[in-house]
């Protein structure tokens, strides 16, 4: 019986939370439609994750060395990639080169932590590159991990290649970062991230937000009926 009460109430904070977001946001449930979500995104996308040692300056300049260093030998070629099964061919042709790049440049800077480096699926939270907002989720990612990998991050997204005009240009290319999420994803997919001039950043950002704070209610209600 307390176990009902617990979960009857739990329902109702969930669709008075859901009822203020959408009041405040003007999103309503029906904005996630079937055509677009995390999940198809995510299927067209390939992140790049570079995780420092720890957060001291030492390691995480010693992090953006290594990040420079690796966008610079596989832009040529992931620039001239047309698809996401070309894109992971790359990388994983290329991973062993790409650690050995890392390890190089510790080594020459007098570092004794070791560097592993995968093309696997992560868990990322919201994040907004430029224009464009990724809901939280699985991605697939090439990750670098450095020492204990416990330091702050630094990310991108390798496919489409949105990396590398950061290097070249010190920001992101907002229109170009548009154009090229044009180039893999739907136009219901390209609605659901795209944040245009500022205007649907909140709308965006509440709407995954939702959806997130739905998936964790679910998580604690198995674990309230497993009890």
């Amino acid at each position: 019986m307390k176990k009902i009460i617990t979960v009857t109430m739990c329902i109702l904070i969930f669709f008075n939370m859901f009822l203020f977001y959408g009041k405040n946001s003007k999103v309503s449930a029906t904005a996630i439609n079937n055509e677009a979500s995390q999940e198809t995104i995510s299927e067209k996308i390939i992140r790049f994750h570079i995780l420092a040692n720890s957060d001291s300056n030492e390691d995480q300049m010693i992090k953006l060395k290594i990040r420079d260093a690796v966008l610079e030998f596989i832009a040529p070629m992931m620039n001239k990639s047309t698809s996401l099964s070309q894109s992971e061919k790359i990388l994983k042709d290329n991973d062993s080169k790409i650690n050995q790049i890392a390890k190089n440049i510790l080594a020459k800077n007098g570092y004794k932590y070791g560097v592993k480096t995968e093309l696997t699926k992560v868990e990322f939270p919201i994040k907004s590159y430029g224009d464009i907002i990724l809901p939280q989720g699985k991605y697939e990612a090439y990750r670098i991990l450095l020492g204990n990998a416990k330091g702050h991050n630094w990310w991108c997204v390798m496919f489409p290649p949105l990396c590398f005009t950061d290097i070249t240009r010190g920001n992101v290319e907002i229109e170009k970062t548009k154009d090229e999420m044009k180039k893999v994803l739907t136009p219901e997919e390209y609605k659901l991230v795209v944040n245009s001039n500022g205007q649907n950043g909140d709308k965006i950002i509440v709407k995954f937000k939702v959806v997130e704070e739905f998936e964790k209610l679910v998580d604690y209600f198995k674990k309230i009926i497993n009890r």
